[in-house]
């Protein structure tokens, strides 16, 4: 690309999505043509909003629409998973769950993209929930679980997942991150930024705790899940503490279960067979939360009995 050879742009590890990254002295230029209103567009306009409510993001610097890029503030190298000890773990975790407790102040989400039009943040709904968990149907069981993978075994599945989703209680009314864990934040002069947040959208106040809490790319103790869960509460006393808990655990099975879809179809897709590694993790946690739940006693039952 000319722009990088230009400003001696170099480039940089990226992540699991078709974007590329390059840095140059102060600044990050993200490269994307496959899905550029997204990862360039949206990413902008969503940061936006965030800083817009003193939750730190990346700033725009220029922008380059018409020739697949975009340039922001470089937030340096350290991640919070980075800087994560056991004698620190607990006091970010607050400072997170602290940042997760503003997010319920954004009330406003739409804004001026870069383009001089508007956009609005898209509210969540129960179709995108149904068609990412189902993702574990149409990646995960064919390469990994041949007996999951039967017809009906899948149409089985898929009825469960679209039950769980009925009982789901709390309303879309919250900005929800959607991939809010320590490796999607940075830390630069002791504040937490976050990244990679093009996907947000208006949802389900449970869902990013669900991200937080079980994050299948960084192993925490079941004592810190639940020093972080009560921490939330703690800060949130108006919440239905019963409908939450509920929607909470739904959501974080469900959301492993896109996982396993996810980096399925990195590995044999995209050839990141990286994230191949992640998958024992994210069964544990869904056996955590799949356990002593009777909510989930037909999924548990039916991923056990393959039949």
């Amino acid at each position: 690309m000319e722009i990088v050879k230009i400003m001696n742009f170099k480039k940089i590890k990226g992540d699991a999505s078709d974007r590329e990254f390059y840095r140059s002295n102060n600044s990050i230029l993200i490269y994307s043509k496959k899905n550029k209103y997204k990862n360039l567009l949206v990413y902008d306009c969503i940061n936006k909003i965030l800083n817009s409510h003193k939750i730190h993001a990346p700033r725009l610097i220029k922008s380059d629409y018409n020739k697949n890029c975009i340039q922001i503030t470089d937030l340096g190298k350290k991640s919070v998973k980075n800087i994560l000890k056991k004698n620190n773990r607990y006091k970010i975790y607050k400072k997170i769950v602290d940042i997760l407790t503003n997010f319920k102040k954004i009330k406003n989400t739409k804004t001026i993209n870069f383009n001089g039009k508007y956009y609005r943040m898209k509210k969540y709904n129960y179709k995108d929930l149904y068609k990412e968990a189902d993702l574990f149907n149409k990646w995960y069981t064919p390469y990994y679980d041949k007996k999951l993978a039967k017809p009906l075994k899948k149409k089985k599945i898929r009825k469960i997942i679209n039950d769980l989703i009925k009982k789901i209680k709390l309303p879309n009314n919250t900005f929800v991150h959607r991939d809010f864990h320590v490796s999607n934040m940075m830390y630069k002069n002791k504040k937490i930024y976050l990244i990679d947040s093009q996907d947000a959208v208006v949802g389900n106040p449970a869902y990013d705790l669900a991200s937080l809490i079980d994050d299948v790319r960084y192993k925490s103790s079941n004592l810190l899940k639940k020093k972080i869960y009560a921490y939330f509460l703690q800060k949130n006393k108006k919440i239905d503490r019963k409908s939450f808990q509920n929607d909470f655990l739904i959501l974080s099975v469900l959301r492993n279960l896109k996982i396993l879809g996810i980096f399925t179809r990195l590995a044999k897709r995209d050839k990141k067979n990286n994230y191949l590694k992640l998958i024992p993790y994210t069964w544990k946690l869904i056996k955590f939360r799949t356990s002593s739940n009777d909510i989930f006693d037909e999924l548990v039952s039916c991923l056990n009995n393959k039949n």
